[in-house]
């Protein structure tokens, strides 16, 4: 008898073991996702607490961005495409780093090419500084001299992975392969059963 409670004792053991078993950066402390109200893509309120119960990831960008942010986007395609089962359980979430020139209709049709399921919220200046500062986004406009409307902004490229209870659990640094981050989902989505 005590043979099979210590065999029985182990493959829970494992089986525990296994459901943490994450690829990306795992947060040491892991807390509340700080909320925020912004406006998508179609002019809607965007609250982050209205989607409690889903998988969030979280990436701030824009939509002049030459490199990072395209190729975040397209990783992103890559995992809505790999994510065979729980898509209605993920958001995707695209927060502008460049409020003045990514206008809502603009973030629409961004992202539009990348997946129509992907939400884009832009702000006030305002609104979106307070995000920022909750989520320690750094966010720097190169402006060129020659050319004051032509400009780049320099921000942070990590990606986070927010849990269905609303906690900031994971993220992934820029060039993470689409199939670390289904990996990832896939052990988040579980926990939602």
């Amino acid at each position: 008898m005590a043979k099979w409670a210590f065999l029985i004792f182990l493959i829970l053991l494992v089986g525990c073991q296994s459901r943490e078993n994450f690829q990306g950066t795992v947060m040491t402390d892991p807390q509340p996702a700080p909320d925020f109200l912004l406006q998508d893509q179609f002019g809607n309120p965007f609250r982050l607490s209205d989607v409690r119960g889903k998988v969030v990831l979280l990436f701030f960008g824009y939509t002049w961005c030459p490199d990072v942010c395209p190729a975040t986007l397209a990783t992103w395609r890559q995992v809505w495409e790999k994510l065979p089962q729980g898509k209605d359980d993920v958001k995707f979430v695209y927060v502008t780093v460049d409020p003045e020139r990514d206008t809502p209709e603009r973030l629409r049709d961004h992202l539009q090419v990348f997946n129509e399921k992907f939400i884009g919220l832009t702000g006030s200046r305002e609104q979106l500084e307070k995000v920022y500062q909750d989520y320690h986004i750094f966010v720097d406009k190169n402006i060129d001299p020659q050319n004051p409307d032509r400009y780049t902004v320099a921000h942070t490229s990590r990606m986070f992975v927010i849990d269905h209870r609303g906690i900031l659990r994971l993220s992934f640094s820029f060039g993470t392969p689409a199939e670390t981050i289904v990996h990832d989902l896939n052990i988040l989505l579980s926990e939602i059963q």
